[in-house]
């Protein structure tokens, strides 16, 4: 009997990912495990080591942005990330936060501007949680999650409970230690984070003026976020848009008309349309402008 076995009246079969996916894209996963804010505190830690025990391949989804499911589905488990909770810890000259994973980037965000923290401001209108947004150093207007770690705490397949330092994480532009890993047999539960004080109503102002930037400049509808990283000195949106880019159409899926880096779902796509897409915008831009994109998106269920 398999270690997950025991778990089977809390996992679901043969689940369509289209409706965990913010393209609303891809295919079902074998099993499936939602991680309820009501849940047994451990569960999904014992969930997560279960599979591994089982050798079965597991990947964590929080928000569902920045994913692109195959049409196929995927041959593991799939745990969607909902375990959230924000603790403030008021210092003399900082404020301490400790976040779980499954919380939201934008009520995180509109959480520290109630109490007068600042230093979230940008990750208003953000999709996804803080997990993924430690493991990608997720970012937007000139800050990233790198400004505000203090360290990461990880369930370790092999290791148990193991606490990343900010120097552990060796942050990077979109990037970190744990987002190079292969192996992916982490669970990341939680981070503490440091941020300064400010006037509530001037971070609010702040969030006001990101979130019309954000409604102004990008796409609305079922898309990923940005396809690409920014090369160095540069912007993919740009160099996109220059190629002749924009608007470009396969199947369902559309390079949008309002941002050259955001490729929308417009209707009956299939994944393997947005990855088609993908693949022909970055082979234009390369021929055209000697830029090799790199995916800022990531593939799950793709060989």
């Amino acid at each position: 009997m398999s270690a997950l076995a025991a778990y089977q009246d809390r996992l679901q079969r043969d689940v369509p990912l289209a409706k965990y996916t913010a393209a609303r894209l891809g295919g079902p996963a074998d099993w499936l495990y939602v991680a309820r804010a009501d849940a047994p505190p451990d569960e999904l830690q014992a969930i997560m080591q279960a599979a591994w025990d089982d050798g079965l391949p597991v990947r964590v989804v929080g928000g569902g942005a920045n994913i692109l499911v195959a049409d196929a589905g995927f041959r593991g488990l799939i745990v969607i990330n909902r375990l959230s909770g924000i603790t403030f810890m008021d210092g003399a000259d900082e404020c301490r936060l400790a976040v779980r994973s499954g919380t939201s980037l934008s009520v995180l965000a509109r959480q520290c501007a109630l109490r007068g923290v600042a230093g979230m401001s940008w990750a208003v209108g953000v999709p996804g949680t803080i997990g993924g947004a430690v493991v990608n150093n997720a970012g937007a207007h000139g800050d990233d999650m790198s400004d505000s770690v203090v360290s990461v705490q990880v369930l370790e397949s092999d290791a148990g409970l193991v606490t990343y330092s900010l120097s552990d994480m060796a942050y990077g532009y979109r990037t970190s230690s744990l987002k190079q890993r292969h192996d992916r047999r982490f669970l990341v539960l939680g981070a503490d984070l440091h941020l300064p004080y400010a006037d509530s109503a001037q971070i609010q102002a702040e969030m006001d003026a990101f979130n019309a930037y954000r409604k102004r400049t990008q796409p609305p509808g079922a898309s990923l976020g940005s396809i690409f990283k920014n090369p160095p000195g540069d912007y993919a949106g740009r160099l996109i848009e220059i190629s002749g880019l924009k608007g470009a159409r396969i199947g369902g899926v559309q390079v949008s008309p309002v941002h050259a880096n955001f490729i929308v779902n417009v209707g009956d796509a299939t994944a393997a349309d947005y990855y088609a897409l993908i693949e022909q915008v970055r082979e234009i831009v390369v021929r055209e402008q000697g830029v090799q994109l790199e995916l800022e998106i990531e593939l799950i269920g793709w060989t």
